[in-house]
């Protein structure tokens, strides 16, 4: 069964997470189909730009923790996102966590609805927002990032607009999201493709810089006895030990 659902109108591709059920956790299977889809994309004349979604109530929940998708190919998803020639749009309407927030920060542009909240939930199952700092740290307000990667607390649409994680907010995210669409409707292909590599060159400079260490640290993370612990809780719906 597919996990990742395509369509097509006026020149805008979206693709849409279809695994409800998991909370569009990012399981290696999803991982796979999302990037096949991207580079569909890429390929595709008649695509001008792709618009990431969600079926069901989350965005995502974040990593799979039955099937996690080995961390170099999660680091080839965010940075195929970016490198992209073609505009990626965020539409979010549901609740986004941890891994999740890496592909919102590979998004050139992301709306979402008041209903939208947002976490970075990795300190509270033993492991640190390491991958996906790749895609976010460039882009995010650094006292911001510092309080909601230390905490786990959970944030809303509005605060996720004025920290830099998601373009714009709104009551409705599709109203927020037509004028974007109009716009790249409008642009020239080339112009998008060029304007765009201007925009994600710092984002780039930090995957050439980093992306092994990160990778190399959220396996180390992953495989550590307060991980163990931490999934086991997180799975068990219970405190984990070390939990006041």
């Amino acid at each position: 069964m597919t996990v990742v659902r395509r369509s097509h109108e006026r020149g805008i591709t979206t693709l849409a997470l279809d695994a409800p059920e998991r909370r569009n956790a990012l399981s290696a299977q999803l991982v796979g189909e999302l990037a096949d889809a991207l580079t569909e994309c890429g390929k595709d004349g008649d695509v001008r730009a792709a618009v990431l979604t969600h079926t069901g109530n989350t965005f995502s929940a974040g990593a799979d923790l039955r099937d996690p998708p080995d961390p170099d190919v999660l680091v080839a998803l965010l940075r195929q996102i970016v490198e992209l020639p073609k505009p990626v749009v965020a539409r979010v309407t549901g609740h986004v966590r941890a891994g999740g927030l890496g592909l919102l920060g590979a998004c050139d542009i992301a709306v979402a609805s008041q209903e939208a909240t947002f976490a970075f939930t990795e300190v509270r199952i033993g492991v640190a927002p390491a991958v996906i700092s790749l895609s976010l740290l460039p882009r995010l307000d650094p006292r911001a990032v510092a309080r909601y990667y230390l905490t786990g607390e959970k944030f809303d649409a509005d605060e996720a607009a004025r920290i830099g994680l998601v373009t714009a907010a709104g009551e409705d995210a599709d109203d927020v999201l037509a004028p974007v669409l109009d716009g790249l409707r409008r642009a020239s292909p080339d112009g998008l493709a060029e304007t765009k590599r201007l925009l994600t060159a710092k984002v780039l400079d930090s995957f050439d810089r980093d992306a092994a260490d990160l990778t190399a640290l959220s396996a180390r993370l992953f495989s550590s006895p307060q991980a163990r612990e931490g999934m086991t809780a997180f799975l068990e719906r219970r405190d984990p030990s070390w939990a006041w």
